[in-house]
């Protein structure tokens, strides 16, 4: 069986996922629901290799979700290429994988969801999310561990106006800290990014004019220091001085950390306020029944909530050709979401479990994914 890696660049049409699967119907429930919470009791229903790829943030999640859905069924073996969100659902829409991790949803505006919509044979993709985490804003300033800043002062740093630590704006927020008048460095993702698009979002939403661009996953200023993916990102900020830059918080491990305003108090990041963040946020209005799509409040005061967040999804279709293919990517995505999934999330990645209505949802979606 040959096994093709993707990577930048993906030609359309590349049938990337092998599947030997044996003995499994997707129209056999038992098989199905066997794997949906990772149980050993279907291991042997289950067989063959599952292809995905995408959002580098939810690298260390689906390290960890494969390890438990695999040693529950030994036959299966699935890959995750954390190419970053916009390769992702390209590899996704040129049919080279059977699911995606993606930091953002679907853009209508860019012609994704028709596209995806094609790609599943005429039928809305499924868009669920499975990893809700805190972005971290990272710094390297030696003596320095931690700063408060609001949102405007972060979004002038990263466009530019604010150039050097000491700072009156950075000062004024950080009473007593002893700030160096080094430049400041920012680094941004070189890739077509999620994790990108939700920070540019904040810093549109939330910077009070300071931001003059829109959200985007591809960095809008051209120019300043550049880093693939998320580890190429801290591997960045750790190795200058007076750098800063953005990164899933449970990789950002040794630097600085940014509390952002939030009404009159200054909030970390962290799981749980992430979680709160998108507690109070609203789905997208237009989107089909099973497009779990939300629109994160940038702004919120809610004590506690951190709005810095990416709600990373889970990208497939609803049928598929192949009815082994159907059951796999049934059998994987359900038990992502699933309770024991979500809490493997948040222990060995630091990820913020759904809420309880929020995995209901998307269990029942991903619960009905079907052969044709």
């Amino acid at each position: 069986m040959i096994r093709t890696s993707i990577r930048r660049a993906v030609v359309p049409g590349i049938a990337v996922l092998a599947l030997a699967l044996t003995g499994c119907g997707a129209g056999n429930s038992s098989d199905t629901d066997s794997a949906s919470d990772g149980s050993s009791s279907g291991a042997a229903s289950l067989s063959g290799s599952l292809a995905g790829g995408g959002a580098s943030s939810q690298e260390s999640a689906q390290t960890a979700w494969r390890a438990g859905f695999q040693t529950a069924n030994s036959g299966v073996t699935i890959t995750y290429d954390a190419v970053g969100s916009g390769t992702g659902r390209e590899n996704f829409i040129n049919k080279a994988t059977s699911f995606a991790g993606s930091d953002s949803y679907l853009s209508d505006d860019e012609g994704q969801l028709t596209a995806a919509k094609e790609r599943c044979g005429g039928t809305d993709a499924i868009e669920v999310p499975a990893y809700v985490s805190a972005i971290a804003i990272v710094f390297n300033v030696p003596g320095v561990d931690s700063l408060n800043l609001d949102a405007k002062t972060v979004a002038s740093i990263f466009d530019g106006k604010i150039t050097t630590w000491n700072d009156p704006a950075i000062a004024a927020l950080n009473d007593g800290v002893e700030l160096p008048d080094s430049k400041i460095s920012p680094v941004h993702r070189s890739d077509d990014s999620g994790t990108t698009d939700n920070f540019t979002d904040y810093l549109s939403k939330a910077g009070g004019g300071a931001w003059p661009h829109d959200a985007d996953g591809v960095w809008p200023i051209k120019g300043g220091e550049a880093a693939e993916g998320t580890s190429g990102m801290v591997a960045a900020v750790k190795g200058g001085e007076g750098t800063i830059g953005y990164a899933d918080e449970s990789q950002a491990g040794g630097l600085g950390l940014v509390s952002v305003q939030v009404g009159e108090e200054f909030v970390a990041p962290s799981a749980e306020g992430a979680a709160k963040a998108l507690a109070v946020s609203k789905p997208v209005e237009g989107r089909a029944d099973v497009d779990m799509a939300m629109e994160i409040d940038r702004t919120t005061t809610e004590s506690g909530a951190y709005p810095v967040l990416l709600a990373s999804y889970l990208i497939a279709c609803q049928t598929y050709d192949d009815a082994n293919e159907a059951a796999l990517v049934k059998g994987f995505l359900s038990y992502i979401v699933s309770d024991e999934g979500q809490q493997v999330a948040a222990e060995q990645a630091g990820a913020a479990p759904l809420d309880a209505t929020l995995a209901s949802q998307a269990a029942d979606i991903v619960g009905a994914i079907s052969a044709k």
